[in-house]
């Protein structure tokens, strides 16, 4: 059903004015608005794309990610119709559900220029570093300054009966007697209830990250269970945090007020011929101790290779990845950093 949004403005404590409506061509703004400020869409979206080009043909208005790395399709209804409102979305989610990282980043990077790249805009607009893994949900939004009953009816059925992540926003024009102006924003449906929704009725679910407890299982399922948690005790003791991913664990320091990621260990790639895997950001964790890149190279295992998070990735995420095979190269790894560490604060 339409929403019937009315607003009152209170004055003296009791007396209530009513905003009146007014009509305005909200179309030709809005997408102007949310390229300006996404947080009035959604407060946890950053815009990486406009007029998008798919494989497919389509142009996608607004393509974002969420603060959990998934893509969000925004569309403007504008002069659609409801079948062609609602097909658009569903074609353009057959599109972006494949997006890996590096076309996610490419896409990100086109469009953001000079205030890129993708990662620094990400932790800036996060407060938290661009995660792992990106896109595995997307989301469809529409976006229009009302909803015609026919769409409101096709959207609620993808999401009700379906689990389709899909949901629609609208903008209310409103002037006081001053004519000073304001605009409200209603969704369609509670996003917290097309969040459950999804979760229980799509087939596609949000996998939770792997719990402490279950990346020591993997790893003692892979036969590196005792390199694993000496590096586990060893890494948590001499980093400022944690944090675990679908595949990973990673140990993150303080650097310019924000958490970065210094080391990763991946059980699930590990096993007992080659040892336990690791990732190792170079440029951050010298910066965050101190020393130079020869030196930290010199504490990694025989068993490495050059290494970076993805191929567009900038230069503070590179370093290297390998094997820790014996409890002698963790422990010669560990010293290292217990050394640079002692150092830094005498």
């Amino acid at each position: 059903m339409p929403q019937d949004v009315r607003i009152w403005e209170i004055r003296n404590g009791n007396h209530l004015d009513e905003l009146k409506q007014h009509t305005l061509e909200l179309e030709e703004h809005i997408e102007n608005w949310i390229e300006e400020d996404i947080s009035i869409v959604r407060d946890d979206l950053m815009i990486i794309g406009r007029q998008v080009e798919t494989a497919f043909g389509g142009i996608i208005d607004l393509l974002c990610l969420d603060s959990r790395g998934d893509i969000v399709v925004v569309e403007l209804k504008r002069d659609k119709t409801p079948r062609e409102i609602t097909a658009q979305m569903l074609d353009y989610a057959s599109w972006a559900k494949d997006l890996s990282h590096e076309k996610i980043s490419e896409i990100a990077n086109d469009y953001l220029g000079a205030n890129g790249p993708l990662e620094d805009v990400f932790k800036r607009h996060f407060d938290d570093e661009i995660p792992e893994t990106l896109n595995e949900q997307h989301e469809m939004l529409a976006v229009a300054s009302n909803i015609d009953s026919d769409s409101e009816r096709i959207i609620n059925y993808l999401s009700d009966e379906h689990g389709l992540p899909v949901n629609a926003v609208t903008f209310h024009y409103y002037k006081d007697k001053q004519d000073n102006e304001f605009v409200a924003r209603v969704f369609l449906i509670e996003p917290s209830e097309v969040e459950y929704r999804t979760q229980t009725k799509s087939s596609s679910k949000r996998k939770p990250n792997l719990s402490y407890t279950e990346l020591q299982e993997i790893a003692e399922q892979k036969g590196v269970g005792k390199l694993y948690s000496h590096l586990f005790d060893g890494l948590s003791s001499l980093f400022d945090g944690k944090r675990s991913t679908r595949s990973s664990i990673g140990f993150t320091g303080k650097l310019d007020e924000s958490n970065n990621v210094m080391v990763n260990l991946l059980p699930p790639e590990s096993d007992d011929s080659y040892g336990l895997k690791f990732q190792i950001y170079i440029p951050r964790i010298t910066k965050f101790l101190g020393v130079n890149q020869r030196e930290v190279i010199s504490w990694l295992p025989e068993t490495k290779e050059e290494w970076r998070f993805h191929s567009t990735a900038p230069p503070d995420m590179s370093g290297y990845e390998g094997y820790f095979r014996d409890l002698q190269e963790v422990r010669k790894f560990l010293n290292g950093i217990k050394e640079a560490k002692k150092q830094m604060n005498e």
